[in-house]
């Protein structure tokens, strides 16, 4: 081809880099061949050896194998392939990530690994049938809204909640939301902004892929956070079990067997205290609503609530709801 030899190192780096790896090193017969092939560019064997040196030399990650038949591979990897298959799969499950927008991250990853490595990886890539959000502005959301806690300024935007009939009418009465963001965090497969809203004189919880459009960054400084405000016990607790109620400081009684579940879900270093053989009680602040109910219900009896007895009283009163006809 016309410049073939201005361009041949660039092309050789190129070949070595979408096809080679440790396990699979390319001899200097079959780099002749596929330069000869895909960019029409013939080459002698020392040539080519010479050329092979300069990348080595230059620091572009090229190893050598010396034998009787010298073989190269492109040893810069970012990710090895474990790495690249947990964030294939974290991508592939995650729920706030849509149809394409997952395809393409996907197929950047794969970038990032040979083309045999990654025809591997697709052959073991199961996306069929998994839930995810239908929201294409969510992906942005999360740039803007960082950037908006970086420059501390205040955000405004629409949002939407499923109804009764899978529709998602706006709230706040159709107006546009004003929120000072505190944090993100990710949880249960979805992006949350944490922030304290003008609407409602509250800090409030936001899940990003029910932003209608791309929030606006508006001219406003962010509220500061309240004294008694502490982010990292939202950042300690699953949103699953967070609400716009109070964070109170609740006495739980829990089974031995959930000690890894609370250790994980509030911090190694909680306090626990053993009560007999089979229990131990722990002290959490935690926001007493039905989600937080929800959540120690899920524990099938394994968790009971010892302190403090209004919040007793209000979990009681949740159960015998949910038994009356």
């Amino acid at each position: 081809m016309r410049n073939g030899t201005k361009y041949r190192l660039l092309f050789l780096y190129q070949i070595l880099v979408q096809n080679s790896d440790e396990e699979h090193p390319i001899c200097t017969s079959e780099l002749k061949q596929m330069l000869k092939e895909k960019y029409d560019i013939e080459v002698n064997r020392n040539t080519l050896g010479n050329d092979l040196d300069t990348l080595k030399q230059s620091g572009l990650h090229i190893e050598a194998i010396h034998s009787t038949q010298n073989k190269y591979y492109f040893d810069g990897r970012i990710f090895d392939e474990a790495e690249l298959k947990i964030l294939l799969d974290a991508v592939a499950s995650s729920k706030f990530i849509t149809e394409r927008k997952s395809t393409q991250l996907m197929a950047k990853l794969l970038t990032q690994t040979s083309e045999i490595n990654a025809a591997k990886l697709r052959r073991h890539l199961y996306t069929i049938g998994r839930v995810k959000s239908d929201n294409e502005k969510g992906y942005m959301n999360v740039d803007i809204i960082n950037n908006a806690i970086d420059s501390k300024h205040k955000i405004s935007f629409t949002y939407l909640e499923y109804d009764i009939n899978k529709s998602r009418p706006l709230m706040n009465n159709r107006k546009m939301y004003i929120v000072s963001p505190y944090n993100m965090i990710w949880d249960g497969d979805y992006y949350y902004v944490i922030g304290y809203c003008d609407a409602g004189d509250e800090v409030r919880i936001f899940r990003l892929d029910f932003i209608e459009c791309e929030p606006v960054i508006i001219d406003e400084i962010i509220e500061p956070a309240s004294d008694d405000f502490n982010l990292a016990q939202y950042n300690n607790m699953s949103l699953q079990t967070i609400s716009s109620e109070e964070m109170i400081v609740v006495e739980l009684q829990c089974h031995n067997v959930l000690m890894n579940d609370m250790t994980e879900r509030f911090g190694m270093y909680t306090d626990t205290i053993p009560v007999d053989d089979e229990h131990f009680v722990i002290k959490v602040k935690a926001c007493v609503g039905p989600k937080f109910f929800q959540w120690i219900f899920g524990y099938d009896g394994l968790v009971s609530i010892n302190q403090p007895e209004t919040v007793r009283s209000k979990y009681i009163k949740m159960l015998k709801n949910a038994l009356t006809e």
